[in-house]
């Protein structure tokens, strides 16, 4: 999916309809732990299999997730990632989800509202595995007791004026 057509094809679909098709991709995801396809999502949708491709396109370029080169497949739907990665998330001992990044892996759990979430990911610095488990907006347990995520953005190093921070 080139920018610009993802560009055209939110402009040209009403917001209330993308949000429809919003919350009816993350409800699948969140039921089942992989992304629904257009073609399964249009009958919800009440629509035809290409008017369902044209609103996930429409989501998927204005939001930080994509799909599979070449496809019509999603691959990264935020939090969640459509094919396995290194952030297992499991909810209440059911592991079928994976995280789209560390990070986001924090976040899935407002999708599981009341429900022990759980994040095993390996330390990509040392040999330590890393665990979480959350519920709500509660951290019930780490391991290690401490820690750390770094990234590459510069949320966090940029004031307000645009001038960057020091850091370190």
């Amino acid at each position: 999916l080139r920018e610009d057509e993802a560009m055209s094809d939110s402009a040209a679909i009403d917001i209330e309809v993308l949000d429809i098709a919003y919350a009816a991709i993350m409800s699948e995801i969140v039921e089942t732990g992989v992304a629904p396809h257009y073609a399964e999502l249009a009958p919800r949708l009440g629509v035809a299999p290409q008017e369902s491709l044209a609103r996930i396109r429409a989501i998927i370029g204005s939001t930080p997730g994509w799909m599979h080169p070449d496809t019509d497949l999603i691959a990264s739907f935020p939090p969640f990632n459509n094919q396995p990665t290194q952030y297992r998330i499991s909810v209440d001992g059911e592991q079928k989800w994976f995280a789209q990044c560390g990070f986001e892996a924090l976040a899935c759990r407002w999708l599981f509202a009341g429900k022990t979430v759980r994040v095993d990911a390996p330390c990509l610095l040392g040999d330590e595995p890393l665990v979480i488990e959350m519920r709500d907006e509660e951290i019930l347990s780490t391991s290690p007791n401490t820690i750390v995520g770094y990234t590459r953005s510069a949320v966090g190093v940029m004031r307000p004026t645009g001038r960057s921070a020091e850091v370190g």
